[in-house]
């Protein structure tokens, strides 16, 4: 999806959903890590994570556009805007927007963990970030650690 077809879809939606047209401008930003979409107070134009594309289906980017809508409707009239406000999640709600857009950090991969073994007693350390072992010694003996293979958990 272009960004041209993603303003379209934003239009459409605001159209259809809010009975007000969308002014602004709707671009997807790479960005954006874990959040699905951000609205700018002072532009007023709305960022969307293009892995929402890659990784969810088209009713998640709606269900997300809806959301960001929610915002910029609510910012524009002059109500509560925020997630807190009952305003916003009243409208939220009746637009069938989502509260929370599913992962897109890839948590359920598995993580990556380091092996260390200890060269005096033998003992297995397992870390998910490397460290210096010339500065690092073994907590039980003190005797020098030696990396021994990455696993996958």
């Amino acid at each position: 999806m272009e960004t041209e077809e993603l303003q379209e879809l934003v239009e459409t939606v605001s159209l259809n959903f809010f009975d007000r047209p969308f002014r602004h401008k709707a671009v997807f930003n790479k960005r954006l890590r874990t959040t699905g979409g951000r609205y700018h107070l002072k532009t007023h134009n709305l960022d969307f994570n293009p892995k929402l594309l890659l990784k969810t289906d088209e009713n998640t980017l709606v269900g997300v556009i809806k959301h960001e809508l929610c915002h910029y409707h609510l910012h524009l009239s002059g109500e509560g805007y925020q997630h807190k406000d009952k305003t916003f999640k009243k409208l939220l709600k009746e637009v069938g927007g989502l509260r929370f857009t599913p992962s897109l950090t890839g948590k359920n991969e598995p993580k990556r963990v380091l092996k260390y073994q200890c060269l005096t007693c033998k003992t297995v350390v397992k870390r998910q970030r490397c460290f210096d072992t010339d500065k690092y010694v073994c907590a039980k003996c003190r005797g020098k650690l030696q990396f021994v293979e990455p696993i996958k958990s």
